[in-house]
């Protein structure tokens, strides 16, 4: 959940200039090359052990393009888990878990998803767009009047629609937090939202796509207004236990650790220093916005059931996948969710996101593909983020 400026609270969409780092550590640079096959998946047929023999030889894309991301741009660890058409699942894993004891990556390894909460969110409010009780056309101010009121900003200008498209205007607070605060404090949602009135608007209401966490911060408080529950309680209830998402959670407030098996995250800011631990910290930072925590395999299922109509009625998931631009790299954003195209032809549906330690892509196929990438840094560069959107691309082409 990128902002503007700072490395470990940013956008999903923006990349950041850096030096790039190419050195790995000892225990890292053992590692690379690590692969695990999903215990899901089914044993490929083949003609004869002769054609068998030689699939296997071959060197396997999805695990190359990790092992580029630990031999090229120092990640500690890199994950992944491919599906394809025929519901088949590939499960790979690159670098070590702990830089500090060189312990293994864990395969399918919880990791914090940032911005992907988006999309959960996004379900969540159009939901309840379909039972009637949010409209996607009524402002802010029909749920939260008052609220939002700032330097050219006014919530009865803002509709529901603008906050989920990222088209409000409103101004990002990420940029106005740093890392002691992202790690250790823990902010109330109505702070975060204090935090971003502080400054003026970035433009008008509808003006242009311009991506602010900001947005979602109204998002899961129009959704506790209107349920009368917290936001966590909404999403486990409507989209976790629903489509039985089993390493999916909401951190209760205070929760600074990873409850199952995880790589360590790592951080570092400004880009050319070392690299510390940020396993453990405080995620209300990214509260609706890049809260949740997850795994590549529970975000495959989540996207691969909303495209397929799982989640919400057919009117409500074509408004979710109405787009605008967004940038200059074939990007499309909806509602919470983003198109982007792939190199063997058409598009892929997700959203990606980031916070401190890790980040993560990906998406489905109109097909059926599914695939989601993790590594446990934010890269710093054009090149270590282009790379990261390479494995996607090569396991959802291959």
């Amino acid at each position: 959940m990128r902002a503007q400026t700072r490395q470990g609270l940013r956008s999903s969409t923006r990349q950041q200039g850096g030096r790039r780092r190419r050195a790995v550590s000892a225990a890292a640079a053992v590692a690379i090359g690590v692969m695990t096959l999903g215990a899901l998946a089914p044993p490929a047929a083949s003609d004869s052990a002769a054609s068998a023999a030689a699939a296997a030889a071959r060197p396997d894309a999805v695990q190359q393009a990790l092992n580029t991301l630990m031999r090229d741009d120092g990640m500690p660890a890199a994950l992944a888990s491919v599906q394809d058409r025929d519901g088949r699942i590939r499960t790979y894993t690159a670098g070590v878990g702990d830089l500090t004891t060189g312990s293994k990556v864990p395969r399918d390894g919880q990791v914090r998803i940032g911005s992907n909460t988006k999309a959960f969110t996004a379900v969540v409010v159009l939901q309840l767009v379909g039972e009637g009780k949010i409209g996607l056309d009524a402002c802010v101010d029909t749920y939260l009047p008052g609220l939002v009121r700032g330097k050219g900003i006014d919530g009865r200008r803002i509709t529901v629609r603008q906050l989920l498209q990222h088209t409000s205007g409103l101004p990002e607070y990420g940029i106005h937090v740093d890392d002691d605060e992202i790690r250790n404090r823990y902010f109330e949602p109505r702070e975060l939202l204090d935090i971003a009135l502080r400054y003026k608007a970035d433009a008008a209401p509808g003006a242009k796509w311009g991506y602010s966490n900001t947005n979602y911060v109204l998002a899961g408080l129009i959704v506790q207004k209107v349920t009368g529950r917290p936001l966590a309680e909404e999403m486990d209830r409507r989209i976790i236990k629903r489509i039985g998402l089993r390493h999916t959670y909401f951190p209760t407030p205070g929760e600074m650790s990873i409850r199952e098996p995880h790589p360590h995250g790592y951080h570092r800011n400004p880009a050319n220093t070392p690299l510390r631990d940020f396993t453990e910290m405080d995620p209300s930072v990214g509260w609706a916005a890049g809260q949740l925590i997850s795994t590549n395999s529970d975000l495959n299922r989540f996207f691969t059931a909303l495209l397929a109509g799982r989640l919400l009625p057919a009117a409500q998931l074509a408004e979710m996948r109405t787009t605008v631009p967004a940038g200059t790299s074939g990007l499309r954003y909806g509602l919470g969710l983003t198109s982007r195209p792939l190199s063997c032809g058409g598009v892929y549906w997700g959203h990606g996101g980031d916070i401190a330690g890790y980040e993560t892509r990906g998406g489905v196929t109109d097909d059926g593909r599914a695939a989601n990438v993790a590594v446990t840094n934010i890269p710093t560069d054009e090149a270590a983020t282009q790379h990261v959107k390479d494995a996607v691309d090569r396991a959802l082409c291959g």
